[in-house]
C-alpha cells in the first residue's frame, strides 16, 4: 500500500453548511477500517468544531486553528503548536470595534472588512504574525504556522510521512497542505486556483467528492497516479539540453557499470535527490560505499554486524534515510543475512509505506542469477527499486521485473544494456556509439525499458564527496577476505594488513626479499584495484612495480608516497581520526 493516510480539510470538503452528510460518514468509515490514518485538518477552534460535528472519533487526529494545535480524539488532549499572540492583541482588536471576534488556543480569528485594523495593529504592536484569509475569514497566526505545518507534526506523530499521504480540500488556506502530500485533491466545488495546483479534481463537490476519492483509494490504492510529474526529480541533461529524470513513485532502477566506473557516485546523487524531497531510502551496503552520506542513520560497522531490530528501528524516522553497511557480516553469509533482513523491511513498509525506495548494491552477490540462493524476487517492492551491479545479466532475472530504467556507466555500455536484455526476454536498444567504448567519467548511458533507443546523459556529481572512503581504506577494516597478506616466496608468512595504514607499517617491516616478491608480481596494485576499486593509485603502483632497477628502499618510499598523496592515514593509531 502506498498512500497510508487521508488528510482533509472539513467546511466545504467534507461539510456542507457545517454538517457532514451520512454518506460522507460511511466513506470516512471505510477508509478507517482499511488501515489507514485519517486527519483532520481545519481552520476551525476545537470548541466550535464539536458544537457541529460528533463524528471527530473517525479521524486519528485533528489539526485545528489552521495548523496551530492537535487534537487527539480518543485521549481528548490538545498539543499546542505556537506561542499565540499576546493577549493585548485581541484585547486591543475589541476595543477598535473588531466584531465578531474569536480566540482560540493560538489563534485570533475575524472576518473581513476589519483586515485593515487587523493589519494596523500587528504594526503598531510590532507583532511576528502572519493574517490568512479562507471565503471571507480573516485568520491571525504567529509566522510560519498554516495546515502544513500542522500536518506534519500530525504525521509525525503518527510516524508516517507526507509521501504516503492524499491531501484533499477546497479553499485559499488549504494550498499549503495540498501542496507537501503526495497526492492532492481538489472536490469539484474548490476554487479555482486550488483546482489549478491539484493533481486531482474529484466529479463530486464536497463530502460526494472525498467519498469518491475514498472508493478509489481502496480500489486501486490511486495505481493510476504512479507517475505524478510534480515529484521528478533530474538526473543528468541529454546532448539537446533535454533533462532526464526519475519518478520517486515509478519503476526501479538499475545502475550497472564497469569496478571503479562510479556506480556508488551517480547512485548517491540520486539518493541526495530523494532525500532532498523527503523519501526515505533504505540502502543494502555490502561494501561500505555509503559511510559518507550525513542524511542517513547508519547501522552496522566493520567490526559490528547490523542486527535487524536495529534496521528497524532506525527506519521509525520517517526523516532520515538508513544505510545498512555489512562488512561486519561475512562474505558469504551476507545474502542469507539479506533474506532474513528483506521480510522484516517489507513489515514495516506495510504498515507505513516506507522505506520509499530499497537500493541494493553488489545486487549481484546479494541477488545471484543462479541457484546458489533462494530468490526473494517476489518480495521486492514493485517500486522504489535500486540495483547497484558490475553485472547487469548476473541478477536474479525475477528480481528486474519492475526495472524501468537502466543507467550503464563506463566501459561497454552497450554490452551492458545487451546483457540486462538477454536476462530479461527485451528487444536491444539502439545504443549510441561511443568513443573507445567507454563513457567518459560523469557520462551515463541512459535506456527506458520498451523504448527503441538509449541516449548518453550528462549527469552532476553529488554533494557528498566519496574522497576515496578514507576511512574505510585508510584505517577501518576491510574484513579477512579484502584484506593483504604478505606471504612471502617460501609462503612462510601471513601477515594481514586490513588497511592502507597497516598495509605501510607491515611493508617498512617486512625483509626485502618478501617486498620485493610480492611487488614484481604486481600485488599490490592488484589489492588497490581490486579491494579499494581506486584505479589512479593502482596505476601509479603499477609504474612502481615495473620498475626493476629501483631498489626496495626506493619502491617502499614510493609506494607510501603514492598512498600519502591521495589518503591522509593517522599519525599513530589505527583508530585514530582521519583528516577529511
Amino acid at each position: 500500500m502506498r498512500f497510508h493516510a487521508l488528510a482533509t480539510d472539513y467546511d466545504g470538503t467534507i461539510a456542507h453548511d457545517g454538517k457532514v452528510e451520512a454518506e460522507t460518514i460511511a466513506a470516512l468509515e471505510r477508509a478507517k477500517k482499511s488501515g489507514r490514518k485519517l486527519i483532520l485538518v481545519t481552520g476551525r477552534e476545537l470548541p466550535d468544531l464539536l458544537s457541529t460535528f460528533d463524528r471527530i472519533d473517525l479521524f486519528h487526529l485533528a489539526v485545528m486553528e489552521n495548523g496551530a494545535t492537535i487534537y487527539d480524539p480518543v485521549t481528548k488532549e490538545t498539543r499546542v503548536l505556537a506561542d499565540p499572540p499576546p493577549a493585548k492583541f485581541a484585547e486591543t482588536l475589541r476595543a477598535r470595534g473588531v466584531s465578531p471576534l474569536s480566540v482560540g488556543d493560538v489563534i485570533v480569528a475575524t472576518f473581513e472588512p476589519h483586515e485593515k485594523t487587523v493589519f494596523g495593529v500587528i504594526h503598531e504592536l510590532g507583532l511576528e504574525l502572519q493574517v490568512v484569509f479562507n471565503k471571507g475569514a480573516v485568520m491571525v497566526l504567529p509566522s510560519g504556522v498554516n495546515k502544513a505545518t500542522g500536518l506534519a507534526a500530525a504525521l509525525t506523530e503518527l510516524g508516517l510521512s507526507p509521501h504516503n499521504a492524499v491531501g484533499v480540500g477546497d479553499a485559499e488556506n488549504d494550498h499549503a497542505f495540498l501542496k507537501v502530500c503526495e497526492c492532492s485533491v481538489a472536490v469539484a466545488n474548490a476554487l479555482p486556483a486550488v483546482k489549478d495546483t491539484a493533481d486531482v479534481i474529484t466529479r463530486g463537490a464536497r463530502g460526494a467528492g472525498v467519498a469518491e476519492l475514498i472508493d478509489e483509494l481502496l480500489a486501486s490504492d490511486l495505481t493510476h497516479l504512479k507517475t505524478l510529474a510534480r515529484h521528478r526529480f533530474p538526473i543528468g541533461l541529454a546532448d539537446n539540453e533535454a533533462e532526464a529524470g526519475i519518478d520517486p513513485a515509478g519503476t526501479g532502477v538499475m545502475v550497472c557499470g564497469t569496478s571503479g566506473s562510479g556506480k556508488s557516485t551517480i547512485t548517491t546523487a540520486i539518493l541526495e535527490h530523494l532525500a532532498d524531497a523527503g523519501y526515505q531510502s533504505l540502502v543494502i551496503d555490502p561494501e561500505g560505499d555509503y559511510t559518507n552520506l550525513d542524511f542517513a542513520t547508519h547501522v552496522g560497522s566493520t567490526e559490528q554486524a547490523p542486527r535487524p531490530e536495529d534496521v528497524t528501528g532506525a527506519l521509525a524516522d520517517p526523516k532520515r534515510s538508513v544505510v545498512v553497511n555489512l562488512l561486519g557480516v561475512p562474505l558469504g553469509d551476507r545474502p542469507a543475512f539479506f533474506r532474513r533482513l528483506l521480510p522484516r523491511i517489507n513489515e514495516v513498509k506495510a504498515g507505513t509505506g516506507r522505506p520509499h525506495w530499497l537500493v541494493i548494491d553488489e545486487a549481484h552477490h546479494l541477488l545471484p542469477g543462479d541457484d546458489t540462493a533462494a530468490s526473494v524476487a517476489d518480495q521486492l517492492p514493485d517500486r522504489g527499486m535500486m540495483f547497484v551491479t558490475v553485472h547487469a545479466g548476473s541478477v536474479d532475472p525475477a528480481a528486474l521485473a519492475n526495472v524501468g530504467t537502466l543507467l550503464v556507466i563506463g566501459g561497454q555500455p552497450a554490452e551492458a544494456v545487451a546483457k540486462f536484455c538477454a536476462a530479461t526476454g527485451e528487444k536491444m536498444p539502439k545504443c549510441p556509439t561511443v568513443g573507445g567504448d567507454k563513457l567518459p567519467t560523469g557520462d551515463a548511458l541512459l535506456w527506458r525499458r520498451g523504448e527503441p533507443a538509449a541516449t548518453v546523459v550528462h549527469t552532476k556529481a553529488p554533494r557528498t564527496e566519496r574522497k576515496r572512503h578514507k576511512r574505510k581504506y585508510a584505517a577501518g577494516n576491510l574484513g579477512p577476505e579484502r584484506s593483504f597478506y604478505f606471504r612471502g616466496p617460501k609462503d612462510t608468512l601471513n601477515l594481514k594488513a586490513p588497511n592502507l595504514f597497516q598495509f605501510l607499517q607491515l611493508a617498512d617491516g617486512v625483509d626485502d626479499e618478501t617486498w620485493e616478491y610480492h611487488r614484481r608480481r604486481g600485488d599490490y596494485s592488484k589489492w588497490v584495484r581490486t579491494e579499494m576499486k581506486d584505479n589512479q593509485l593502482a596505476d601509479e603502483l603499477v609504474a612502481i612495480e615495473a620498475d626493476r632497477r629501483a631498489t626496495p628502499k626506493d619502491t617502499r618510499a614510493a609506494v607510501r608516497a603514492a598512498v600519502e598523496a591521495r589518503y591522509t592515514l593517522p599519525a599513530d593509531e589505527p583508530s585514530g581520526k582521519i583528516d577529511q
